[in-house]
């Protein structure tokens, strides 16, 4: 009962929502507009509308950006204007833009007018977690009405392989058309990274020799003492141990690169690990965080799609994950399947991409043990093996063009 009472409390809300959008429909759409958001207003100037962004600008310095964001002290090139991400904000800026742009979903009774194009990135390709119908009884009613709400206005989806046309079908509760061109985020990633390295490496005072893993766990919705924590008692991994092994392994002077969830970065403030002495740089409150990947040796993660992300430049990627069940019980299925027994090879869900027969190419670690296992017996020449089979499996572009060819089709609309 309570559920149904707040569906129809919520689409009250969103039919009074419309009618704020369709009040300012007296204001004429600009060709040359167009609206940005991404993670609902919490992000910043980053992820896939980034790099779209800045080659829309760098092929037209006439284009004119709106970004909607909760907190109006990020920042942004000067030739973004911010907006706050509230009601009438996004009535009249949504409502006189030519394209929209977003890596999220739309607020429940946003409306789109005839001859404006919905662009929608989604903020993860392949990845690790179940999304939208996927997820059963895990993904409510609610869930499903703004993610159809949403769905129904994109005029395009933005992926990198065949494995999202298969998954994003039912995970966005999707029926349009895909644009098969590559991650635009992952443009940083593809080819010589040396300005990164040198870039990142120069921010923050270290040797040009030094080597980064970053490690970047996933956000998950639960708490310890009523409260989220980004200290030992919930991401056991053991920093110091960790680096240890990297340099055994791979030699050299390691540094870690601590990127946590932004809803946990106001958290990593308040952490100390004396025992790091220096080699630990907090990246958390950095808007965008693949310039920062780019800059990086290995990577390290619990289920976060960027795992994905970060090898196809084929630099070593571990998992560290010391909850599966826990994790796949809250979720209500994974992609993959994710097993207590490390050492079995994780395949894909058949339920989910049923033609496709892929094994993951990361060694998984539960505990400090396992994960120093993967790192002293880390086998290059297997791993890249692995990671081409992978790559073929999933039909992966990755190419440096994703903004590119973006931009061409959001052009011809743009011109239509």
């Amino acid at each position: 009962m309570k559920e149904k009472n707040y569906i129809r409390y919520r689409k009250l809300k969103a039919w009074g929502n419309k009618i704020c959008f369709v009040l300012c429909r007296i204001f004429p759409v600009k060709k040359n507009r167009i609206s940005v958001c991404t993670f609902e207003g919490k992000g910043g100037f980053g992820c896939n509308p980034k790099y779209i962004v800045e080659e829309l600008h760098r092929r037209n310095e006439e284009y004119e950006f709106v970004w909607f964001v909760n907190d109006l002290q990020k920042e942004f090139p000067p030739y973004i204007k911010k907006v706050p991400n509230n009601l009438w904000s996004r009535a009249y800026w949504l409502s006189t833009s030519k394209i929209w742009i977003d890596n999220y979903r739309k607020p429940y009774g946003t409306c789109k007018r005839k001859g404006q194009y919905y662009v929608n990135t989604w903020h993860g390709a392949v990845g690790f977690k179940s999304i939208g119908l996927w997820r059963g009884d895990a993904f409510s009613k609610m869930a499903y009405l703004v993610s159809k709400n949403d769905s129904h206005m994109i005029d395009m989806v933005v992926v990198d392989s065949k494995w999202c046309e298969e998954v994003f079908p039912k995970g966005l509760v999707y029926s349009g058309p895909f644009l098969r061109v590559g991650s635009p985020r992952c443009d940083a990633l593809y080819g010589d990274r040396l300005e990164y390295r040198e870039r990142f490496r120069r921010k923050h005072g270290l040797k040009p020799g030094a080597k980064m893993v970053m490690f970047a766990p996933t956000f998950r919705e639960g708490s310890v003492g009523g409260r989220r924590t980004v200290f030992s008692e919930v991401w056991s991994l053991d920093f110091q141990r960790l680096l240890h092994n990297l340099e055994q392994r791979f030699g050299g002077e390691w540094y870690l690169c601590l990127r946590v969830h932004p809803q946990l970065a106001a958290e990593m403030e308040e952490y100390k690990d004396e025992s790091l002495q220096g080699r630990l740089i907090d990246a958390s409150r950095e808007d965008d965080m693949y310039e920062i990947l780019a800059a990086m040796d290995a990577f390290v993660t619990d289920y976060s799609s960027a795992a994905m992300d970060a090898s196809y430049t084929h630099m070593p990627v571990f998992i560290y994950a010391d909850d599966i069940e826990k994790y796949v019980g809250d979720r209500g299925s994974m992609l993959w399947n994710l097993s207590v027994d490390s050492r079995k090879p994780v395949t894909n869900n058949k339920g989910m991409t049923f033609d496709m027969d892929i094994i993951l190419p990361y060694p998984v670690a539960q505990n400090n043990e396992e994960m120093e296992e993967n790192i002293i017996n880390f086998d290059e020449s297997l791993y890249l093996a692995r990671m081409r089979q992978f790559e073929e499996e999933i039909e992966l572009v990755f190419g440096g063009r994703g903004s590119g060819v973006t931009v061409d089709q959001i052009e011809k609309w743009i011109h239509s």
